[in-house]
């Protein structure tokens, strides 16, 4: 650790060990006592808005004319008033004051424009959530859509942090060249891209996530030692752990030893989920890297986890995330329905069939009250995590069941420093694209000198 000198903390001091890297939390010491610093400091913790792009895919049975009819997504009122039960959106009851929802917003990006695109909804949809810009149709490295918010985002904000962004999936995206319909299949691997012609990868395992955050220093060999043993990360740094708490105040030394459990609990979760995968029992997702669990709820709450850490320490203020494919087969236990996620998404007209998809939408929508409790139970100066952080929600799929692209969901959720208000329902009007929203937040996060963004046509009004 860095010898530390003067009255206060550096925000990027870190706890350094060989093969081991800890970025710090936000401790009092961190702000200075003089008067003009502190407000100076203060300001700087004011523009530390998180920001997290969630791709629910291929839409939402609340989408069909049944679900529209019957409230399965968007509720029956606009405005404050609004009804969630009996809807795949009422895990979120408990946190609908931070919740905006937003309907009948379009993709028409994600449509097909020319007869030869006809049939690829699937590997141009995600490509659009966060871009809506239309894919150029190429199976080779010539891919072109557009510049996702994510990375506007970073571009803006995202440069001081240790991490600019990092992007994450649930679902293996390790394919490369053409996919189907004439779509490289990089299309459909990510939501994020830096620039049109620059996608980025999105990491799948949460051990290489945990690394990434926390397993810089030393060489590659000490790195991997330390892997081989039981011990813990925090291990390689006990004698710089004790020297920090020397020098701050009893707070601080009660903050700095939740986080320190915080990032032992996750990577023991890791390390057990590693040993269950690697014990030669027959596994559910047999091709998957021992890191990532079986269980896909599992997976998404360590996967949130991490977003947690990394957002209490500073390592980054940006994450996007990928819940699946379109055409995937999983089943998911949870939801209380046995049909593979793609063959649920193709419903019909049955009512059984439809309502079972949208159980599987309810159920993925319940992962986010995990995640928003975690936010609004960490503090960071006199704000919690979930007041400093705006998530987007939403897919780029409408009704799955005919592919279409108009009246798509989608979720603001958060108070992203005062960016957003939420307890409100709006009803968008028709055609209106999903882009027109997205500007808008941007707007309301400051990148005002932002004119447009993929097919927008201008802001959105969020007056119910």
């Amino acid at each position: 650790m860095s010898i530390l000198t003067g009255k206060h903390l550096s925000r990027r001091t870190a706890l350094k060990g060989l093969g081991a890297t800890i970025a710090l939390p936000l401790l009092d010491s961190m702000l200075p006592a003089n008067g003009l610093l502190a407000q100076s400091a203060a300001a700087k913790a004011a523009n530390r808005t998180r920001l997290v792009c969630i791709e629910q895919v291929h839409g939402a049975a609340g989408c069909s004319p049944f679900g529209k009819e019957h409230f399965l997504w968007s509720p029956e009122k606009t405005g404050a008033a609004f009804d969630l039960s009996g809807s795949s959106l009422a895990p979120l009851e408990p946190f609908r004051k931070y919740l905006t929802i937003v309907s009948n917003t379009d993709t028409k990006m994600a449509e097909a424009m020319a007869p030869a695109e006809v049939g690829g909804d699937h590997f141009r949809s995600s490509a659009v959530m966060y871009t809506h810009v239309h894919p150029k149709l190429t199976e080779g490295s010539d891919v072109h859509v557009g510049t996702s918010l994510d990375q506007l985002f970073v571009q803006r904000y995202g440069q001081d942090t240790p991490i600019p962004s990092m992007q994450m999936t649930i679902e293996p995206v390790d394919q490369s060249g053409g996919c189907a319909y004439g779509y490289a299949c990089v299309y459909t691997d990510t939501i994020s891209w830096a620039a049109p012609d620059q996608p980025l990868p999105m990491v799948r395992d949460p051990r290489m996530v945990f690394e990434m955050m926390f397993g810089a220093g030393g060489t590659n060999e000490q790195r991997a030692a330390r892997r081989a043993t039981d011990k813990s990360i925090l291990d390689m740094l006990t004698e710089e752990m004790k020297s920090l708490r020397r020098s701050i105040g009893p707070a601080d030394a009660q903050r700095l030893d939740q986080y320190a459990s915080n990032i032992r609990e996750v990577e023991q979760r890791i390390q057990k989920i590693e040993a269950r995968n690697m014990s030669g029992e027959t596994r559910e997702l047999p091709g998957a890297p021992a890191g990532v669990p079986d269980s896909w709820d599992e997976h998404v709450k360590l996967m949130f986890d991490l977003q947690l850490l990394a957002f209490a320490s500073d390592t980054t203020r940006v994450f996007s995330f990928k819940l699946g494919r379109d055409g995937s087969g999983r089943v998911y236990p949870g939801s209380g329905v046995d049909a593979g996620f793609h063959n649920a998404s193709h419903f019909g007209a049955a009512e059984k069939t439809i309502r079972d998809f949208a159980a599987i939408n309810k159920f993925h929508v319940s992962m986010l009250p995990y995640f928003m409790e975690k936010l609004k139970t960490t503090m960071e100066g006199e704000s919690s995590l979930l007041d400093k952080t705006l998530i987007f929600y939403g897919s780029p799929m409408a009704n799955s069941n005919v592919h279409n692209h108009r009246n798509c969901p989608l979720l603001i959720l958060g108070g992203g420093n005062g960016a957003h208000t939420g307890g409100l329902h709006v009803k968008a009007a028709d055609d209106t694209p999903m882009a027109n929203v997205m500007l808008t937040m941007m707007h309301k996060l400051g990148m005002t000198d932002v004119k447009t963004f993929g097919d927008s046509t201008g802001e959105f009004s969020f007056t119910s």
